[in-house]
């Protein structure tokens, strides 16, 4: 049988076929170059497109432009064009083949074919070159005295691109004298548009330093000026209207007969069918009213019909803008849009974004008239199969009921909600009852009632779970089992990875002992114990902070952590009215658009530094190069090649890190049995003993600690290591590499860092630096939080045994992964203790 015929497929045009492909390009170029013959414009056309298209896959074909830049002498717009595209790329980024266009471009720039001047214009300034400017000069001159609008179009921008590269030749060419008697005569008006904005960013970037430039800005917002605009305003383009609606934004009216002129001018523009445009109306008409209250209300009733209009039709990224502003305007007066809330109903194909946006203009706008459909509404929404969806509709009843509008009603459904059994929806609602009775205290007897019946077994989200347990201190002396439960959940502390949890059982637990103590004895203890032990700083320090108070004076205890219950009468605001007002200021900007939850952020907020958000740790390669003395000094950083999985990024010193402080008080802390915890060291009970003091506690604290069953036994003493390390020791980073490589694990473990070393290590070569006076020199490290890796190097004092560490480092749990492998590995047990003997002084010095 005779084989199967191949198949051979051609190749594409954008993929070349070898290594000659590009060669053979720049011969047919050349070939065709100043070639008259019929048909070369269209063989032209082919070559131009195969060159663009490895241009845009990313294959250089750079060797091909003196080439293209010959065959660029044709009258064909289609080529012009695409060697245009092709010089523009290439050309910026090289200045000595920019060098090469600017006579063919300047030779266009003076063609008879107005595209082709314009485009040529264009590309010009599009180089990017700043050695080049003062041949730019020439033709922008030209392209502003031109006879068609395309062209000075065109020059009306490259004006902007030219001071961007030179503002000295900009300037001193008069461009901007020439752009302002161009925006003032010209017919074109998309010329007049792009004059405006030339001249607005020149002069606002002069004005610094220019009283000149100063007031041809002020100039702007001048009567004549905006008049002129306003009454050309049908000529522009929509986006051309909204350059010259935010310049009229900014303008003062004389008097309110001027605002009603301009008003009713633009009145008709509120119809407009593009978004942008109806909302830089809508800025304009706000602004110019902030100091008449009456027609200000007006207003908000005539911007109401087309923004509705607007969220109801076009695209959901235009419903979420507009929609966006219209929160805006509903948080200043929601009583003008309470009347409209069905227009905020959900629809089923609108995104989760448009959906979350519209909730929230539901809890804006209820009132005591449309609360019940409101919510009927929105409960609804909970049985949402989209499981976001429904925890943000649960919110939004929160919010409502925490407004004092119909609150009866929305408690008996949110208790309702707890019947449905879904986990998420349970855990909503867990968090939103506790919100509630922190307001309603008085409906403390129903909600506990439903929320006694609910497991605490089932309830495994972190804040639905600390919101049980807060009801459960709260309400120990209501709910018969409250004590139980808290100490089952006090014997699954290790198993408990939530700070949030922790924090709140002690406190439920604190409080259930100050109420009914003998049957919550047992758990308070394991929990002070557990909590003393635990490897969060807030933790421990909350669990010192009860057990000191317990020392100290029960009755005293009981005032500071179980105070007479007070409603919250108004839960703090996320936004203050100042920024309310500053957010209002920049209407029809992204600053509405970009928001966090309820939280609208001003431009400010993400642009200036000091916003951008917290240090964190550069990504760059590198590694620690191990000297031959320790020393104080930093040591210096090398390139290691990453290329295992056991290598890793280096971290570069940016910040000095700092301690964590005694606090200098004279009480002890309670020991902890690591048996019941696991992973509680030796390093964790010396930041709990550092300020023990050598007098005798009275006997209030002995008391305290038998009836907690605390005890108070005396830390073992552990002998000094006895295996000794060589602190000239050293190995070449590759050598390490190549070492770990070889080698098998000797000895896996997990241990623990103190806090306050955690907090050392802000400052990349303070860990280095700590083991390098322990004889333990470190590699290579990086990492960013909550996770750091490094690697370390020591040898035996004698030499006849090298040891090498891994260490992996959570900053959030301050859990040590460690990694040992030695050449003698009978002692790699007694370096593990000397490693973590060296690890557990870091920070507590």
């Amino acid at each position: 049988m005779a084989p199967p015929a191949q198949s051979h497929r051609s190749p594409s045009p954008s993929q070349p076929s070898g290594k000659g492909e590009v060669s053979d390009l720049k011969t047919q170029l050349r070939l065709l170059a100043g070639s008259r013959a019929p048909g070369t414009d269209d063989t032209k056309r082919e070559l131009f497109k195969k060159v663009i298209s490895y241009m845009t896959i990313g294959i250089d074909v750079s060797s091909v432009f003196s080439e293209m830049v010959m065959c660029s002498a044709t009258s064909d717009i289609v080529l012009k064009k695409m060697c245009y595209l092709y010089v523009g790329n290439y050309a910026k980024h090289n200045p000595d083949l920019a060098l090469l266009t600017i006579n063919f471009l300047q030779r266009d720039c003076k063609d008879e074919d107005p595209m082709i001047r314009g485009l040529a214009l264009r590309s010009l300034c599009l180089l990017g070159v700043a050695n080049l400017v003062e041949y730019l000069v020439g033709p922008l001159g030209n392209g502003l005295k031109d006879g068609n609008s395309y062209v000075r179009m065109v020059a009306a921008v490259g004006v902007l691109k030219l001071y961007h590269l030179s503002a000295s030749t900009c300037l001193d060419a008069d461009f901007p004298p020439l752009l302002k008697q161009l925006m003032l005569k010209d017919k074109d008006s998309q010329v007049v548009a792009n004059c405006l904005t030339s001249l607005q960013e020149i002069w606002s970037l002069e004005a610094s330093t220019s009283e000149e430039a100063a007031r041809e800005r002020e100039t702007l917002l001048s009567k004549p000026i905006v008049y002129y605009f306003l009454n050309r305003m049908k000529e522009f383009s929509e986006w051309a209207q909204c350059i010259i609606l935010e310049l009229v934004s900014k303008y003062a009216p004389m008097d309110t007969e001027e605002i009603f002129d301009i008003m009713n001018l633009l009145e008709d523009r509120l119809h407009h069918a593009n978004g942008a445009v109806v909302l830089a109306i809508i800025k304009v008409f706000l602004h110019m009213t902030l100091s008449m209250t009456d027609v200000h209300q007006q207003v908000y009733e005539r911007i109401k019909a087309p923004l509705l209009t607007l969220v109801s039709s076009g695209s959901p990224e235009q419903s979420y803008a507009v929609l966006s502003h219209l929160h805006l305007l509903v948080m200043r007066a929601p009583y003008i849009f309470s009347s409209d809330y069905k227009h905020f109903y959900c629809q089923y194909n609108e995104p989760f974004y448009v959906k979350k946006l519209k909730l929230e203009m539901l809890t804006a706008v209820a009132n005591e008239s449309n609360t019940y459909e409101i919510v009927t509404e929105l409960c609804e929404y909970v049985a949402n199969v989209d499981i976001s969806m429904a925890r943000e509709s649960i919110r939004a009843v929160g919010k409502i009921a925490l407004q004092q509008y119909d609150v009866n009603a929305i408690v008996d459904r949110l208790l309702q909600f707890l019947e449905m059994e879904k986990e998420h929806v349970t855990a909503e609602t867990l968090v939103l009852v506790k919100d509630l009775l922190r307001k309603y205290p008085q409906w403390s007897h129903d909600c506990i009632a439903v929320v006694g019946n609910i497991s605490s077994k089932n309830v495994q989200e972190p804040k639905a779970k600390a919101a049980l347990i807060w009801m459960l201190g709260e309400y120990a002396q209501d709910m018969q089992d409250s004590p139980y439960i808290l100490e089952g959940l006090v014997e699954n502390w290790d198993e408990e990875d939530s700070t949030e949890v922790r924090l709140h059982l002690l406190t439920a637990v604190m409080k259930c002992f100050l109420r009914r103590a003998p049957e919550t004895q047992k758990a308070l203890g394991d929990a002070l114990a557990a909590g003393v032990a635990d490897f969060h700083q807030d933790v421990r320090d909350r669990a010192l902070l009860y057990y000191r108070l317990l020392k100290y004076d029960v009755s005293v205890a009981k005032r500071i952590v179980n105070p007479p219950k007070q409603a919250v009468s108004v839960f703090a605001d996320t936004q203050s009215s100042e920024m309310k007002d500053r957010i209002f200021d920049e209407f029809n900007s992204l600053s509405v658009v970009y928001q966090k939850a309820q939280f609208l952020q001003p431009s400010y907020m993400f642009t200036d530094k000091e916003h951008r958000g917290p240090f964190a740790f550069s990504e760059e390669l590198g590694n620690l190069s191990i000297g031959t003395e320790p020393s104080d000094a930093a040591v210096a950083a090398q390139r290691v090649e990453a290329n295992d999985n056991d290598l890793l990024l280096g971290t570069s010193e940016k910040e000095e890190g700092h301690g964590y402080r005694s606090n200098g008080s004279a009480y002890s802390a309670p020991s902890y049995n690591a048996s019941t915890t696991a992973g509680a060291s030796q390093g964790h009970f010396d930041l709990v003993s550092i300020d023990q003091p050598s007098t005798v506690h009275p006997p209030a604290s002995f008391a305290i600690d038998d009836l907690l069953g605390l005890g108070m036994p005396a830390a073992p003493s552990s002998a000094p290591p006895t295996l000794l390390l060589n602190a000239k020791a050293s190995i070449d980073a590759n050598a390490f590499q190549q070492k770990w490589r070889q080698q098998s694990i000797s000895l896996s473990q997990e241990t623990s860092i103190d806090p306050r070393g955690v907090a050392g290590m802000m400052n990349p070569q303070a860990l280095p630096q700590h083991m390098q006076g322990h004889s333990i020199n470190c590699i290579a490290s990086g990492g960013q939080a909550p996770k750091f890796k490094f690697f370390f190097f020591a040898q035996k004092e004698d030499g006849s045994s090298a040891y090498l560490v891994e260490c992996i480092i959570n900053s959030s749990s301050c859990r040590v992964q460690l990694k040992i492998k030695a050449d003698d590995q009978a002692t790699s047990q007694a370096f593990s203790e000397l490693f973590q003997s060296a690890l557990a002084k870091f920070g507590s010095a």
